[in-house]
Order: structure tokens, then C-alpha cells, then sequence
């Protein structure tokens, strides 16, 4: 059997087992139609809310465990983008690690992530 005749069964049987959890075997076409609308829409809603908020949680739960841990105000965001300066100016300053076009892409990653940091 190929490789997408074996995934096109093993995603049948997660269809299959998803309808006998739910009971959705049980509905009409347009039932099922909404069900599976109402679904995604719930793990797409979801998925963006943790891409848009996940980072900042993170942040600022670093910054309280520092707080907590120091006694002092941490700006987590500039910390990484010292650390990423740091980093890249090791990696980049010639030592040999790195050589012709490798150190172009790995200069403009950084400066990219520097950017967005």
C-alpha cells in the first residue's frame, strides 16, 4: 500500500472515530455540514489567538518570575534582542565557523530577527 493510500485510511479512521465520540454519525448531511464548520472555526479562532497573545503571555510571565526571583524590572524583549546582537556578533566576526554565502544568510536572518525583535 503507498503512502497516501495508508495516511487516506488513518485520516478515515480519525473521521470515524471522531463521529462515534461526538455522535455526529448520527446527523443529517447539513448537520454534519455545521458541526464541522462550528469546529473549525473554534481551532482556527483558537490557533490565532495563541499565535497573537502566547508571546506576550510569555513575556510577561518571564518578567514576574524575574521580578520575583531579582527584585528588579526586566524589559524581556530588549534582554533577546541584546542576547541575538551578541550572538550574532560572535558567530559573524570572522571566525571561520561560517564562510561565503552561509554568512550572508546568516546576517540578513539576524538582522531580520533583530528587526522584529
Amino acid at each position: 500500500m503507498s503512502v497516501f493510500g495508508s495516511f487516506r485510511r488513518w485520516l478515515s479512521l480519525k473521521q470515524y472515530q471522531l463521529e462515534v465520540t461526538f455522535s455526529v454519525y448520527m446527523f443529517t448531511p447539513w448537520e454534519k455540514f455545521f458541526f464541522s464548520s462550528v469546529v473549525f472555526l473554534l481551532f482556527s479562532l483558537t490557533f490565532i489567538a495563541a499565535c497573537l497573545y502566547l508571546p506576550h503571555h510569555i513575556s510577561f510571565l518571564v518578567d514576574r518570575a524575574w521580578y520575583y526571583i531579582n527584585g528588579e524590572h526586566i524589559n524581556v524583549a530588549e534582554a533577546v534582542h541584546d542576547v541575538v546582537r551578541d550572538m550574532s556578533a560572535g558567530a559573524l566576526a570572522g571566525t571561520g565557523v561560517m564562510a561565503g554565502t552561509a554568512t550572508a544568510v546568516a546576517q540578513e536572518t539576524v538582522e531580520t530577527v533583530l528587526k522584529e525583535l
